[in-house]
């Protein structure tokens, strides 16, 4: 029974077979669903391969290759004895980010203020509790620093590498080098001047180099000529030495007269190369950004004022060449004269009265206004507005540094309608010049009647010293030697005899000539408010250099040209001479 039971029960089990037209059914359900794939991957292969083929394999080269931007140092300057002025740096910032810290807080900041002594530790630990990361600690960190931070071990603290120009000179040719911003791009000087040639981009290109597939460089991959560099250097004609002379003696005298700002260049007259570029007050480019913006610019080259009687010896030049005096003419200077509505008085007209029957070399020792007005009345006002056209008063100086300014010269049509106006420019004032146009004019006077261009850039210059690029600048005949050599010989009678003595230098003959002129301000003078200034040469037997000190705004009722900047140019000459070596050339002697 139990058999049998058992037996019907797994026959009661046993599947029933399917109609045969199902298996078809399922088998061509198979098929369909194999041929639709096929057709959907055929379908996408072509959407991948011909309809976005050309995209993709953009796509995938870019993966597997990366630009790669190498970077180019800025080319060093130097001066022309070979000092360094800039050069770029590697540096460092430094990050907190206390919420990593694995020591206390407080073992952190102690670590830290011992190396950041600007920063006491009381200020970090305050500082790295009120805020969890991203805190910069300190900007341009040195090697030597970085060093001694990683020595900690500190997690939370983090250096990142930066290359920054750096100018180991701080402030002390900031008026010519400039500065670089946060860019690495020139903002002033020589950096921004100059910028194409100082950036060295020889192959500043990006480049393709090959990556694996987590994105790092294969190093089989980077071209060997990958970065194309020059070791040449930027060299500067301007002497460290004798800048850092003529700063401290500007900050001398400023200091002494409470002076605004001042002035010192020195200038090789034969060809127009700058020894010395001295502004005051200065930056540190190490740091521009605490400064005002104002002290960026080269207010010698970009500012003008009115000369005064530093001008006179051009304006005699000026009557010689033009045949309406000799070298030992004479005038009568009654001490004051009147023109149109205004009186014109000579500066010590009420302590010297007349000056009476004059020689030029008197005007020039005496600074006298009328006498140099009797001589330039002897012009036609037409043919002296041209001469001061010839001599550059209506053109930059064209120097290499940046915002190189014109002067202010009176229209045409007013000057020769108003006869007040070619008076008032007989003694320096009524137009404006900057400081180094004044110098340049003064050259001309020194070089035998040549205007030469200004300029501080001597060209690149290898480690060998062997230069591979030098500017041409221009020259142009303006005045004979004979014009020149007459009138510096006046010159030299204002230090031997008038009053340049400041400048005197015993067995050394110097020409120079004082000024003290009213600022203008309104279309009238202040009262009080004045710019002296003295400009210098040596040695007169064979002019080589030209110094010219001014100083804005000194204080004080002796504060003159004689008083104030005669003695800053005296002592630059004096280490002009020890720098350069130059002989004596005459048997002058300091009166007692």
């Amino acid at each position: 029974m139990r058999t049998v039971k058992r037996k019907r029960y797994s026959q009661s089990l046993k599947p029933k077979p399917l109609p045969k037209n199902r298996y078809q059914i399922r088998l061509m359900l198979v098929w369909g669903v194999m041929i639709a794939a096929i057709l959907i991957l055929v379908w996408r292969l072509h959407y991948l391969q011909i309809v976005r083929g050309a995209e993709l394999l953009k796509r995938a080269r870019e993966q597997q290759v990366a630009l790669l931007t190498p970077y180019i140092p800025r080319r060093q300057i130097i001066d022309s004895q070979k000092n360094v002025l800039a050069t770029d740096e590697l540096h460092y910032t430094l990050y907190i980010h206390p919420r990593f810290f694995t020591e206390t807080t407080e073992i952190v900041a102690q670590k830290l203020a011992s190396i950041l002594t600007e920063t006491a530790e009381s200020e970090l630990v305050a500082r790295f509790k009120n805020q969890a990361t991203g805190i910069r600690l300190a900007n341009n960190l040195p090697e030597h620093i970085a060093e001694q931070i990683r020595a900690f071990k500190f997690n939370g603290v983090e250096l990142e590498e930066q290359y920054s120009r750096f100018y180991p000179q701080a402030e002390m040719l900031a008026e010519v080098t400039g500065y670089v911003n946060g860019e690495h791009q020139g903002q002033a000087g020589i950096e921004y001047s100059q910028e194409s040639i100082i950036q060295n981009n020889l192959s500043s290109e990006s480049l393709e180099v090959r990556r694996t597939g987590q994105g790092k460089i294969i190093p089989a991959a980077i071209p060997s000529n990958l970065i194309k560099i020059d070791d040449l250097k930027l060299q500067l004609t301007v002497n460290l030495r004798l800048q850092k002379v003529a700063r401290t003696a500007l900050r001398k005298q400023m200091k002494r007269y409470r002076a605004k700002r001042g002035a010192v260049i020195v200038m090789d007259v034969n060809n127009g190369s700058i020894l010395a570029l001295v502004c005051e007050p200065i930056y540190d480019p190490n740091n521009y950004q605490e400064y005002a913006v104002e002290l960026f610019k080269n207010w010698a080259i970009t500012d003008l004022y009115e000369p005064g009687s530093t001008f006179k010896p051009i304006n005699v030049a000026i009557a010689l060449e033009k045949g309406v005096i000799e070298p030992n003419t004479t005038v009568y200077d009654p001490g004051k004269l009147k023109i149109d509505v205004w009186e014109v008085k000579n500066h010590d007209y009420s302590t010297e009265g007349a000056n009476g029957v004059i020689s030029i070399a008197q005007i020039l020792q005496r600074s006298s206004n009328v006498g140099m007005i009797q001589i330039m009345k002897r012009i036609d006002p037409k043919e002296y507005y041209q001469y001061l056209k010839t001599l550059g008063l209506d053109t930059k100086v064209g120097v290499d540094l940046p915002s190189d300014t014109p002067p202010s010269l009176k229209p045409k049509v007013e000057f020769l309608i108003h006869e007040i106006e070619p008076a008032t420019t007989a003694f320096g004032q009524g137009f404006a010049v900057t400081p180094l146009k004044l110098l340049q004019l003064n050259a001309i006077l020194a070089n035998g009647g040549k205007i030469v261009t200004p300029h501080v850039v001597e060209g690149l210059v290898d480690a060998a010293g062997q230069f591979h690029w030098q500017p041409t600048y221009s020259t142009r005949q303006v005045l004979s030697p004979e014009t020149t050599q007459a009138v510096l010989e006046m010159m030299e009678t204002v230090v031997t005899e008038g009053s340049g003595s400041p400048a005197l230098i015993p067995g050394y003959r110097i020409a120079g000539k004082t000024g003290t002129s009213q600022k203008a301000s309104g279309g009238g003078y202040h009262s009080s408010a004045r710019i002296t200034s003295f400009v210098g040469i040596l040695p007169v037997s064979s002019p080589r250099y030209a110094v010219l000190a001014v100083i804005d705004e000194p204080v004080g009722e002796l504060a003159y040209g004689s008083t104030v900047t005669a003695p800053i140019v005296g002592e630059v000459m004096q280490s002009l001479i020890a720098i350069e070596g130059i002989p004596p050339d005459g048997t002058n002697k300091i009166k007692p």
